[in-house]
């Protein structure tokens, strides 16, 4: 109990460091923008915040008294990312952070000097974010979402929990590369496992709504929901939307499949979050984001939620449950 009090000590203190900051106006307080592209509202996305704050303190920087925190939270579209980028530029920080591809494009065309220290990107050297993995070269450095090849995973693991999908929509943001490049990776593996896959671009709810609401006409159809911050954005409605039509889902989170979703297969993004507050701190020690590389995760998680796989009429292989990380019953 005592750990969830701290966390929720933690997490309360962070929305008034404003304030605790001006208690500390005889010590230099260091200064860190942070944009993340979701509503706080998001299924656990204040984990991955609390994350990076519990980073920050296990490495002995303490919010109100070493370093002050300015955060932005937007919906996933890209006028509000772009304000509060412009926003937290102004105030002229130290570092910046920031997950997601969009924002850390964004980010970058608003700024060239501040330092940016992004997690869960994609495809960063693909994006044109930095130079090489090992070399990043540039003013931004992190920690990318995940290899490539995941992808197809995420269609095999569709086919092995719901047998008779012959067909999936794979729901992505085709405004940046990762987008793009996720449904190539997936349409590579497409003939390999039976399926017959085709791109639903995400915009806004309504659209994506009515989009799903379409393909569900087909029977035997299943859902890939790609890595984006408009998907993450729009998650609660597309988790009720694959139960109200009765699509297998597979996500990128398992955060995702603890709100419903059937399963996901992906890294652990409040560790990327955590390992995130390492890069801060090294920055704001002297360091060059040039010089410290991009980093891949360390692990990739499978969650099942075997209430949804019910709901849907599916009946879970052994096999799957003895690999997942989480079964959710």
């Amino acid at each position: 109990m005592s750990n969830r009090r701290d966390f929720i000590s933690l997490l309360g203190g962070a929305l008034g460091w404003p304030l605790a900051a001006r208690a500390q106006q005889g010590e230099r307080m260091r200064l860190v923008g942070i944009l993340i592209p979701i509503s706080a509202d998001t299924p656990h996305a204040k984990a991955d915040y609390a994350a990076f704050l519990e980073g920050l303190q296990q490495l002995g920087w303490t919010p109100g008294r070493d370093v002050r925190i300015e955060v932005r939270w937007s919906e996933g579209d890209e006028a509000t990312i772009r304000k509060y980028a412009a926003e937290l530029v102004a105030l002229a920080p130290d570092v910046l952070v920031t997950p997601g591809g969009a924002a850390v494009e964004v980010m970058l065309k608003v700024t060239h000097t501040i330092p940016i220290v992004f997690a869960v990107v994609p495809d960063p050297v693909g994006s044109g974010f930095v130079e090489s993995l090992s070399q990043p070269g540039g003013t931004a450095t992190g920690f990318m979402m995940f290899e490539y090849n995941l992808c197809g995973k995420w269609l095999e693991l569709l086919k092995e929990i719901a047998p008779n999908v012959t067909h999936a929509a794979v729901l992505r943001d085709h405004t940046f590369v990762a987008g793009i490049g996720q449904f190539a990776v997936i349409q590579s593996v497409a003939a390999l496992v039976g399926i017959e896959v085709r791109p639903i671009d995400l915009r806004e709810p309504a659209q994506i709504e009515r989009a799903i609401a379409a393909f569900a006409r087909s029977p035997n159809g299943g859902i890939i929901l790609s890595a984006s911050a408009l998907g993450a954005a729009n998650v609660n409605l597309i988790i009720a939307a694959a139960a109200r039509y009765k699509l297998p889902a597979v996500y990128i989170q398992r955060r995702f499949v603890a709100a419903g979703g059937l399963i996901s297969y992906g890294p652990n993004f409040p560790d990327q979050f955590r390992r995130a507050a390492d890069y801060v701190v090294r920055i704001l020690r002297g360091e060059k984001p040039a010089n410290l590389p991009v980093q891949a995760p360390n692990k990739y998680e499978l969650a099942i939620n075997l209430q949804t796989a019910k709901a849907l009429g599916l009946s879970v292989p052994q096999s799957l449950l003895a690999r997942a990380d989480e079964v959710i019953e």
